[in-house]
């Protein structure tokens, strides 16, 4: 891997958010400087987000709200989608993440990423089973 990139792999427990701020700052120090550091997550039923770390009732509400705005494909509502495949979460997690970003620019200036103080960055996990998730880290330097 050249300098300036990294691939973190995120380990998942099911459906949720997983705050990924420290492992990014923490990668963010030892490279040092300025640019804007890009992270994309290499999977089609997961996303990334920046949102509030302070309150975890946050979280929780996120996650109820997308869990009843998309619900599993055994909802009556949602009779008309064809693949379930892997599940009645796998269609739904798909559409969650066709709603949300799948990758995120934040400002760094020395080495710090410009985050605002109850901001966090999180992968936020559609699937109900455990998933090892993978996130690739892009520092372009300014």
């Amino acid at each position: 891997m050249m300098p300036g990139q990294e691939t973190f792999t995120v380990t998942t427990q099911g459906a949720g958010l997983y705050e990924i701020t420290t492992r990014v700052s923490d990668w963010l120090r030892s490279q040092g400087g300025d640019g804007i550091v890009t992270l994309f997550v290499r999977h089609s039923s997961a996303s990334l987000l920046i949102q509030e770390n302070a309150d975890p009732d946050v979280q929780t509400d996120l996650r109820a709200f997308f869990d009843r705005l998309v619900p599993p494909a055994d909802d009556p509502a949602m009779g008309y989608l064809r693949h379930r495949a892997e599940g009645p979460d796998d269609m739904p997690a798909h559409i969650k993440a066709a709603m949300m970003p799948v990758s995120l620019s934040i400002p760094v200036v020395d080495g710090c990423a410009m985050l605002g103080t109850w901001q966090g960055i999180y992968l936020f996990e559609h699937r109900r089973a455990p998933h090892r998730r993978q996130i690739a880290v892009h520092l372009l330097r300014g």
